[in-house]
């Protein structure tokens, strides 16, 4: 009996809505179960008590969701809806969907809230759209503020069935207009909606242009029509690999010209990238990634690898571009400030190896880095390469949770071969030997000047043992006469015993509390600071004779000048010329300075 009066009941709701009454009552409570509000301000039929139901509204506006900014969403001056033969259990099909003069206003901020989500998406997984047999929305304005993954478009979209109504066409949809202030423009095409089931995957294919690069790729929606649901693969290319943002919103870096290839598999908030391959000059990187946004904030996964890694392929430079000019051109240490607040917002777990990474005139072989970021709690390390014949390893932390990021850095680096240092010259290197360096530093700042202006801790290097060539005198372009290291034509290379360059810093000043450099004719001391903030060096060095010199000229040699432009010279105010030097020096104990 409640049966048949539920019926009844329908039928005459039916009925009432194909008249023309309670309209406005079905606004409200379509309204209310989208959480949106809607208004209907032209004409409204209904011709629900068909086998094909129908819907016609004109000069509808509909809301944002309460999960986002208040405002309008969508404005459309008629829509028409026609829907397949409704099945009870089963969900709702539209036959044919029109939509005219229609403006989108989308909106997501950067914790993944948008006014296109059907569901409050703090509550509910994401939701797909109902299947549509039928598709016709032509020119529609779009305006998209997209934060989460920062893009901004402003122009039109249409889509289109090639021939509504008239049996299986394909569906294209067509785009243009700017895209983070580049122009765009772009095709998909799709399977023909009228075979679209939501127990099949909906095939798809897809062109983006902009800025001279250029996305394509093709897949397949594991249930039509969820965007959250996909698997494709992708190709992109162009002069440039940071003009990818204006294709997808993804912020990379200046290359050379580049080739990137990949698969992407979306699951709901997660995507999966795999098989990733780009080349960018004479560079290569490949691996897989994955973004995770459930939460809110992004949490990046990635292991990467590298054949060969060229630093000239990166950068403004290499993509043919001039580079930004430093703010102090003065400086050697870069015044850039990057802002913290997007590594605040993200979780990062990263690991690279490359087996060769070419910096300038060095070569890095075998290098392995992990990278990782609790939100701004940033980690690289551990580093591990070799430089020089030797082993480099470290640690750098970086604190961006604070207003003022706090760094520290902890480094070490064993058996450089000194002799393998590259130079234009060929012949004999002007100093051999195994050199080990050691930095426990820690400063705070915005930019890297600002940290080093700050630095606490020590830098360490030793020499232990090795050999000094009369080229030394050549490299440096000073007299080592200075210094009692005159190699004769007969003596051209003193044996090195050991050698030390001991720094502490404290408040962005490195004071030399060791610099000796112990030869077995000669023990050189120094002494003097270097200034991080204004990056002025002040160091003395002196040499002292172990042998009788006959004509011995004192002058001690002079490093001054900054980071980015040294100068080496004798100080020739504290210089004289002695007739005989005893030559009294003793050798150093290199067991306790190499401690």
């Amino acid at each position: 009996m409640l049966l048949v009066l539920a019926v009844v009941l329908g039928l005459g709701l039916a009925a009432a809505l194909d008249a023309g009454y309670l309209h406005d009552f079905l606004v409200r409570t379509i309204a209310a179960h989208t959480e949106r509000s809607i208004q209907v301000g032209g004409e409204l039929r209904l011709h629900i008590l068909s086998s094909h139901p129908r819907l016609v509204a004109e000069r509808v506006t509909i809301g944002s969701p309460p999960w986002t900014p208040a405002g309008v969403a969508i404005e459309v001056d008629k829509v028409t809806a026609v829907f397949a033969t409704p099945h009870w259990g089963r969900p709702i099909v539209v036959d044919r969907l029109e939509i005219d003069g229609a403006v989108l206003h989308m909106f997501r901020d950067a914790t993944g809230h948008a006014n296109w989500q059907l569901k409050n998406p703090d509550k509910s997984a994401p939701q797909g759209l109902p299947i549509i047999h039928s598709l016709s929305m032509r020119n529609a304005r779009v305006h998209l503020d997209d934060a989460q993954k920062h893009r901004q478009f402003e122009g039109s979209v249409s889509a289109q069935d090639a021939n509504v109504g008239a049996g299986s066409s394909p569906l294209r949809i067509e785009g243009k207009g700017q895209l983070n202030g580049r122009n765009l423009d772009f095709e998909l095409d799709g399977d023909p909606l009228s075979t679209a089931r939501a127990d099949t995957h909906y095939a798809f294919s897809f062109n983006e242009r902009s800025s001279g690069s250029r996305l394509s790729g093709k897949g397949f929606l594991l249930q039509p029509f969820d965007l959250h649901l996909f698997d494709a693969s992708f190709e992109a290319s162009g002069a440039d690999l940071k003009d990818i943002y204006y294709l997808t919103g993804t912020r990379l870096i200046d290359t050379a010209a580049y080739h990137l290839s990949g698969k992407i598999a979306r699951r709901g908030y997660l995507s999966s990238f795999s098989d990733l391959n780009v080349g960018f000059g004479q560079s290569d990187v490949r691996g897989t990634a994955s973004i995770d946004l459930g939460s809110g904030k992004a949490i990046i996964q990635a292991d990467l690898n590298s054949q060969l890694l060229r630093l000239a392929d990166v950068g403004p430079r290499a993509a043919g571009r001039d580079p930004q000019p430093p703010s102090n051109p003065a400086l050697a240490l870069s015044t850039a400030t990057p802002d913290p607040a997007g590594a605040r917002r993200t979780s990062v777990a990263a690991k690279f190896q490359a087996r060769r990474v070419e910096a300038g005139r060095f070569t890095l072989n075998a290098v392995a880095v992990k990278m990782t970021n609790d939100h701004g709690e940033l980690v690289v390390g551990p580093v591990s390469a070799e430089l020089l014949g030797g082993k480099l390893s470290g640690e750098l932390k970086v604190d961006a949770r604070k207003q003022i990021p706090a760094v520290s850095l902890d480094a070490r680096i064993t058996d450089l071969q000194l002799g393998q240092y590259p130079r234009k010259k060929s012949g004999p290197a002007p100093i051999e030997g195994p050199l080990t360096v050691r930095a426990n530093l820690k400063g705070e700042g915005k930019s890297m000047h600002e940290v080093a202006a700050s630095v606490a801790g020590t830098l360490v290097a030793s020499l232990a043992g090795g050999m000094v060539r009369d080229s030394l005198a050549e490299l440096t372009g000073i007299d080592m006469r200075g210094l009692g290291l005159l190699l004769t034509k007969n003596k051209r290379e003193v044996p090195v015993r050991c050698g030390v360059a001991s720094f502490q810093a404290l408040d962005g000043t490195l004071t030399a509390k060791r610099l000796v450099l112990d030869t077995e004719a000669v023990l050189i001391a120094g002494e003097g600071m270097v200034k991080l903030d204004t990056e002025n060096l002040d160091l003395i060095l002196r040499g002292y004779p172990k042998n009788m010199r006959i004509l011995q000229l004192r002058a001690p040699i002079a490093i001054r000048g900054t980071l980015k432009a040294p100068t080496i010279g004798i100080e020739a105010h504290d210089s004289k010329l002695v007739l005989v030097d005893p030559g009294k020096a003793k050798d150093a104990d290199c067991e306790s300075l190499l401690k």
